[in-house]
C-alpha cells in the first residue's frame, strides 16, 4: 500500500514527499501516482534520478519501469533521455493551455486536458488559451466545481482510434473555439478535416469521470471497451469517438 510520499532514509534523500522503502512496490500504478502527486503538488515532473532514488532501483531500472508505463500509454517520456514529456493531462512543456489557480500553475496538453486537469486539481482555477491556437485570448474560469465560460466549443478532429499514433500531435489539435462556424473556418484555413465539435460543458462533466482515477493509487488506465461506454455515456456519438471493442488499453 502506498499511503504517503515520504522516502524512508536508507534511500537517501530528504525530500518528505518521496515514497517509504518499505512500503514501495514499482509497478504502472505505484509510478504512476509517485510522477502524477508530484506534478500536481509541484507543478513539474520528477527527473528521472529522483525518482530512482525514491524506489530505491538503479536508474536503468527506472527507465525501463517507465519505459513499460509508456507502452501502456500512461505517460509520454522524451525519447533520448527518458525524462517525462506529458503525463495526461499535464503537459511538462510549454503548451498553448495555461492552468492557474491561487496555489500553484501548470500546462495542460488540449482543451480536453486542461478541463481534466482542472477537475483532477479540484479548486477555483483558470484556463488561459487563444481561440483555435491563433491570436485571440480566453480565459476560462473554473469556480465552485463549474465552468462560467459556457459558451464555448472544444473540436475533436483526430478519430480516437487514431489518438495514440502521435499523441502529442493528437492533443496539439483538440483546441477552443467560439462557435461551430469558426471551426468550420478554421479547418477550411488549415486544411484540416472537421471532426466532433462539442460545448465545453459537456467536456467538462465528461473530463470529470475520465480524468477522475489520475491521482489514485490504484490507477488502471481505461480499457478501449471502458473508453467507448464512457463516450456513450456522454452522448460522444460522432464517428471520432468509434472504435473497435477491445479488452486491451486505450
Amino acid at each position: 500500500m502506498l499511503d504517503s510520499l515520504t522516502l524512508a532514509a536508507a534511500c537517501g534523500v530528504s525530500d518528505n514527499r518521496l515514497f517509504k522503502r518499505s512500503k514501495v512496490n514499482l509497478n504502472n500504478s505505484s509510478l504512476h501516482y509517485f510522477i502524477m502527486r508530484h506534478i500536481v503538488d509541484k507543478g513539474i515532473a520528477p527527473k528521472v534520478e529522483q525518482m530512482s532514488k525514491a524506489f530505491c532501483v538503479p536508474t536503468n531500472e527506472m527507465k525501463e519501469a517507465l519505459k513499460e508505463l509508456q507502452d501502456y500509454h500512461g505517460v509520454v517520456l522524451h525519447p533520448e533521455s527518458c525524462e517525462v514529456w506529458i503525463m495526461h493531462p499535464f503537459s511538462t512543456a510549454p503548451t498553448n493551455f495555461w492552468i492557474e489557480s491561487d496555489d500553484g500553475s501548470w500546462w495542460g496538453n488540449c482543451a480536453w486536458c486542461s478541463l481534466g486537469a482542472a477537475a483532477l486539481l479540484n479548486r477555483d482555477l483558470t484556463i488561459t488559451t487563444t481561440l483555435g491556437a491563433e491570436a485571440k485570448q480566453v480565459v476560462i474560469k473554473i469556480q465552485d466545481g463549474k465552468v462560467l465560460n459556457e459558451n464555448l466549443f472544444i473540436h475533436f478532429p483526430i478519430p480516437m482510434i487514431k489518438a495514440w499514433d502521435n499523441v502529442t500531435y493528437t492533443c496539439s489539435t483538440m483546441l477552443i473555439f467560439a462557435s461551430e462556424a469558426d471551426i468550420d473556418n478554421w479547418c477550411e484555413r488549415h486544411g484540416m478535416n472537421k471532426g466532433d465539435v462539442q460545448p465545453i460543458g459537456n467536456v467538462w462533466n465528461f473530463s470529470k469521470v475520465w480524468y477522475g482515477n489520475h491521482l489514485n493509487k490504484n490507477w488502471v488506465k481505461w480499457s478501449v471497451n471502458e473508453a467507448k461506454d464512457l463516450f456513450e455515456r456522454f452522448q460522444l456519438t460522432n464517428h471520432i469517438w468509434d472504435m473497435p471493442s477491445d479488452s486491451g488499453r486505450f
